[in-house]
């Protein structure tokens, strides 16, 4: 009987550590995803770092030394878990340039130009608001996808939790 019971409780935590793999791998995701902000790279088979700023004519020293993709840190922080089910666990993110900055962008892009006063050498201009075409290279620098250093981190994670369970 007594064996009874120990089993019983036995597939209780593993039922209930079960339940919980999907939230604990969307963390695991989500945390990875951010580490390629501190890390500068993305890291699947082989580490593949993100390709430099280019240098911008009178940005201050303070800004210049700043991290690639990190400017506010909106993009950073907008990284979470979109949905989580018992079957799977998807992590995402909001911010509507993050597809272009995640897998790189080429083309003509047409920009607003507000209106404002410039400051020249012979005094202050006024620019009216107007439309521009520029041409956009944007580099790849991926931080969120499918990696198979995330689905290693993910068995290992999902292994302890079972053996935790099964343990007791």
């Amino acid at each position: 009987m007594n064996e009874t019971l120990e089993y019983i409780q036995l597939l209780d935590r593993v039922s209930t550590a079960v339940t919980k793999l999907p939230q604990v791998a969307a963390t695991e995701a989500v945390n990875f995803s951010k580490e390629r902000f501190r890390a500068q790279n993305w890291v699947d088979i082989n580490t593949e770092p993100w390709k430099k700023r280019k240098p911008v004519r009178g940005e201050s020293k303070r800004t210049a030394g700043r991290a690639v993709l990190v400017k506010s840190g909106r993009l950073r922080r907008s990284i979470r878990k979109v949905s989580v089910t018992a079957e799977k666990a998807v992590i995402g993110t909001d911010v509507p340039y993050a597809e272009a900055h995640n897998n790189g962008f080429r083309g003509r892009v047409i920009q607003s130009v507000r209106s404002h006063t410039r400051r020249t050498m012979r005094g202050e201009v006024n620019v009216r608001a107007h439309s521009r075409t520029i041409n956009q290279n944007i580099p790849r620098r991926r931080f969120i996808g499918t990696s198979a250093t995330l689905d290693r981190r993910l068995t290992r994670v999902m292994t302890a939790t079972l053996i935790k369970a099964i343990k007791g």
